[in-house]
């Protein structure tokens, strides 16, 4: 148990991932409470997306991924995610486990009203409602990312969207099951800075509302540090497939512990950065 005592809805021990006989992550492990975000930071190429991908079991056939991802169904039951038969693990993902993508024009089917997608998130594991009941939760699911006139847009197709109300699309068909874990992947990466803000601000709020507990993914430390910005947080460090430092949010920030945390920190400028001087490089750790 972490944080408040709370135990973790999502616990990872020992994790490796491999593809073609090359371990690109190394053994990591962490936790997440209910309610909690935890943030993973890191630059391209740490193994930050392949580890999330692990968790709803979405690498190819080939990768091979040892170690434990254990997931709290219930107040008293866990469950290990890869040690489930694949039907049950489609019958969780989406329902107890659900995912935002980085780039919503390749996650969202062109061809397709945004509606009907939004409603085939809805079937795959609601089958019993009927059509009616369908369409009444993915208006609600529209009305509760902040998308406008969602009787209209539910049948427009994605490229009638700006990219900030596609990322939002993908947001309704994550929440539209009432997931118990979000996982967020560079969901703000494709967006001006001031939609970023807002997606930002969309996640916090339906954290809050609807109780997620949330796995977010950035390499852009601004970002974690909005997203993770609640009491119980806490960031975790990727470098080259291992997680160097966790702490609490507020603890990493301001007294980061390992060399390459504090690297990472000065490489990104800041108002009080002394222009005259280089940002710090971290090629050398590459």
């Amino acid at each position: 148990m972490i944080g408040n005592g709370a135990p973790p809805i999502l616990r990872v021990e020992d994790l490796s991932i491999g593809f073609s006989g090359h371990e690109v992550v190394h053994g990591i492990g962490f936790e997440i409470v209910a309610g909690q975000t935890l943030g993973l930071v890191g630059e391209s190429g740490s193994g930050k997306s392949v580890t999330a991908l692990s968790v709803l079991r979405l690498l190819p056939a080939q990768t091979s991924v040892s170690g434990r991802i254990l997931f709290s169904a219930t107040a008293t039951a866990t469950v290990d995610l890869l040690a489930l038969p694949e039907r049950e693990m489609r019958r969780r993902r989406g329902s107890d486990v659900a995912m935002v993508f980085q780039e919503p024009m390749t996650a969202l089917n062109p061809v397709m009203r945004v509606g009907a997608q939004i409603a085939e998130a809805v079937r795959a594991h609601q089958p019993e409602l009927s059509s009616k009941a369908v369409d009444r939760l993915v208006l609600d699911a529209m009305r509760e990312v902040a998308l406008s006139e969602p009787e209209r847009r539910a049948r427009d197709y994605p490229h009638q969207f700006s990219g900030g109300q596609r990322q939002r699309i993908l947001i309704a068909m994550a929440i539209v099951n009432r997931p118990r874990l979000l996982i967020a992947d560079e969901p703000t990466t494709a967006l001006d800075v001031t939609v970023q803000a807002q997606i930002l601000a969309l996640l916090k709020d339906l954290r809050r509302t609807l109780g997620l507990s949330m796995l977010f993914i950035s390499h852009d430390l601004a970002v974690v540090a909005e997203a993770c910005d609640q009491p119980g947080d806490r960031v975790a460090v990727m470098q080259h497939g291992c997680i160097v430092e966790q702490a609490g949010t507020r603890e990493l920030f301001c007294n980061p512990r390992h060399a390459y945390t504090r690297r990472l920190l000065a490489s990104a400028p800041t108002m009080a950065s002394d222009r005259t001087r280089p940002l710090a490089w971290l090629a050398k750790e590459c």
